[in-house]
């Protein structure tokens, strides 16, 4: 991962600052995600009992494996011995094999048997991770281990509650992880999706900050067009063009690094509750993969959510479609720029970007350069794992 520049006084962003002009303000397209929480690097059902599975965090390669016990274990997905994957050899019992000359590794990243030597001359091991399987999301922590069991994992309240039914999505999209922050928490860009909702007008009725979040609320008013098929899944009732509906408010908040959008009705019944999260996968972190959980409320007719499922995730699949369109776009556009350009006047998205850039991993040294991910993070981690 490469150093980050100086920026230079005429690039800064001093709205989402708040700074004095020609501070030092990070560039928040190369600001890496914090590795000091829980990510979901796969689903369950992509790890089966017996298989490894290759995953990526920012770069470094993570191995997941399934026991023959149905245990799941992360580990540094790279052999001691000659660097090889570890996810290109087999599970043995409760451990992993290497495929090349059968170095094994339990759980926890120490190796346990090499074949040709003896017991009391095996070598150092491998970097494990803290790693946790709940709710068909396979969560693994990588950054310090020792503060893994200080960091909660996201409550994912709607997954298991029968009143609702949960879609499970997600896919790789080319961009920087901040901007798909921005596009879910900032509903002015519902022009984007006129094809598909009608023109929607979102109105803000207010914002919220804390330590570590961010939240904004939200009606909408229906300009022009007919309710669609989706939304009326969701809500039940006939919502066509004339005016606000004030009685159905949108929270959407990031809680770094998550975010979720709940819409209630006017009696605070949780009609729709996303929770969602994006991965970086490569070191520059331009490419991220997003896991979602998105729960609907079960109307009152039994079944009735069953039949029309495929119709919302048809809808679905057309709003992310456009949304991931429009991030790869902004990116686009970034990277030939050479630096963020952006004149944001949303307050609650410049609040949103100071919060992306406070949490984040880098910081700017005296020189001017930040330490990457991998300066700081990982490789002292990795030695340690090797000693």
């Amino acid at each position: 991962m490469h150093a980050v520049p100086t920026l230079d006084s005429s690039t800064l962003d001093e709205a989402a600052s708040g700074a004095a002009a020609g501070a030092p303000v990070r560039d928040l397209r190369r600001v890496p995600i914090h590795p000091d929480n829980w990510y979901p690097l796969a689903w369950s059902r992509e790890v089966k009992r017996g298989k490894t599975h290759g995953v990526h965090f920012a770069g470094e390669p993570i191995v997941l494996a399934r026991t023959e016990s149905g245990k799941v274990f992360a580990l540094e997905d790279r052999c001691a011995h000659r660097q090889v994957p570890l996810h290109q050899g087999v599970v043995d019992g409760e451990s992993i094999r290497c495929g090349y000359h059968g170095w094994t590794y339990d759980c926890s990243g120490k190796c346990i048997d090499v074949p040709y030597l003896g017991r009391e001359r095996l070598p150092n091991g491998v970097r494990s991770y803290p790693c946790r399987e709940v709710e068909g999301l396979i969560f693994v922590f990588p950054g310090d281990p020792a503060l893994a069991e200080t960091k909660p994992l996201p409550p994912l309240a709607s997954v298991n509650d029968k009143a609702y039914k949960t879609r499970r999505f997600g896919r790789a999209v080319k961009c920087h992880y901040s901007f798909m922050h921005e596009n879910l928490m900032d509903m002015n860009h519902q022009f984007l999706h006129r094809r598909q909702m009608g023109q929607m007008r979102a109105r803000s009725l207010g914002r919220r900050r804390g330590e570590g979040w961010v939240e904004v609320d939200y009606t909408f008013a229906r300009m022009e067009g007919k309710q669609p098929v989706g939304e009326a899944l969701v809500f039940g009732q006939n919502r066509s063009s004339g005016g606000q509906n004030d009685k159905d408010v949108m929270t959407i908040r990031t809680e770094y690094p998550y975010q979720t959008l709940q819409i209630r009705t006017s009696d605070q019944t949780l009609v729709m509750n996303l929770w969602i999260i994006y991965v970086p996968l490569d070191a520059e972190q331009r490419t991220n993969r997003t896991f979602g959980l998105l729960s609907i409320r079960k109307p009152g007719i039994p079944g009735a959510l069953d039949l029309a499922w495929p119709l919302l995730v048809w809808f679905t699949e057309r709003i992310f479609r456009e949304d991931r369109e429009i991030v790869e776009a902004e990116q686009a556009a970034h990277d030939k720029q050479g630096e963020d350009w952006n004149h944001e006047v949303f307050p609650v998205i410049n609040e949103l970007r100071d919060l992306l850039r406070e949490s984040g991993a880098t910081h700017l040294t005296p020189r001017g350069e930040a330490h990457t991910l991998k300066d700081e993070t990982w490789q002292p981690l990795r030695r340690v794992a090797r000693t």
